[in-house]
């Protein structure tokens, strides 16, 4: 009975080591920082959607419920956000899919160039969104854009065009620019997941009389499903929270041509200093990701299997 009182404190440690237990002992520390960093700011940002919080206006800030949610329902810019923000995200994740896909196939085979071909394709993901808006910013320049400038020379153009400033380019304008700086995020997992299919698969199929398009739909699509998922969901969430290449290009204009949900909920916080409502808008984004990042993964029928 002594012996066991008298146990030092690294006796008593050793023996919860052995027990079911020390999971929990060895996983604490990160769930209390999973809980500073991720639970605490969401949860807090769904309570300031329920609140008025106007930095300009200290008097008003109270709880109001609802009101925001309402607010959006009547609201014009909303609406357009949010359709923009479908196009925006559907559209540059059909065109990174696809270039990605095309640069993946080119660096899975051993040719002379590989190499210098994949850190080409890999600079534009090098850049910050920062720096890659403000270079195009000046490749399109109505001025002093390079590439008006070739356009005009070669005939495409009549006169040098303002891609920006016009209602009916620059949302297409921006989603090319943003399908540059993004698309080798997919060339560099579906290379990996090309790199991961046995050769024999496709030595086998090709034996049965299989072509490449029947290669590529029965053997690399299904293969790279599960690579294809888990990319496309977390560029979904990427495109939809990241504002910063609009912010850049076109701030959300020319008259809310390319005004989307991330870049609207921006300018409300910090533009207008209305917390409460870019709370509410982010909640909406955030149910919004919810329900597609569910929908798609049954779609797809990928399991926890």
């Amino acid at each position: 009975m002594k012996q066991a009182l008298h146990r030092g404190p690294l006796t008593r440690l050793g023996d919860l080591s052995e027990t079911r237990y020390w999971v929990y002992v060895l996983l604490f520390p990160s769930l209390i920082l999973l809980l500073l960093v991720v639970a605490y700011p969401t949860l807090y940002g769904f309570v300031i959607s329920v609140r008025e919080m106007r930095l300009t206006r200290p008097g008003l800030n109270g709880w109001v419920g609802a009101k925001h949610y309402v607010a959006m329902m009547s609201d014009r810019v909303f609406w357009i956000s949010l359709q923009n923000t479908a196009i925006w995200v559907t559209a540059a994740i059909a065109i990174e899919v696809t270039l990605g896909f095309v640069a993946a196939v080119a660096l899975n085979r051993n040719v002379p160039g590989t190499k210098l071909f994949g850190v080409l394709i890999l600079l534009p993901y090098f850049l910050p969104n920062v720096v890659a808006g403000h270079m195009w910013a000046l490749l399109l320049d109505p001025r002093l854009g390079v590439i008006n400038d070739l356009l005009v020379r070669s005939g495409v153009l009549s006169t040098y065009k303002a891609w920006f400033a016009d209602p009916a380019t620059a949302l297409a304008a921006t989603i090319l620019v943003e399908a540059w700086h993004g698309f080798p995020f997919f060339a560099l997992l579906f290379l990996a997941g090309l790199k991961g299919i046995p050769e024999d698969l496709y030595k086998a199929a090709a034996v049965d009389g299989a072509g490449p398009v029947r290669q590529f739909r029965l053997i690399t699509v299904p293969m790279l499903k599960t690579v294809i998922t888990a990319a496309v969901i977390l560029r979904v969430i990427s495109l939809v929270n990241s504002p910063d290449l609009l912010l850049v290009l076109t701030g959300g204009g020319p008259g809310n041509a390319t005004q989307v949900l991330s870049l609207y909920a921006f300018q409300t916080a910090y533009r207008e200093f209305n917390f409460g409502y870019a709370g509410a808008l982010s909640v909406v984004m955030f149910a919004i990701l919810m329900v597609f990042a569910t929908l798609y993964i049954r779609f797809t029928r990928i399991s926890k299997e």
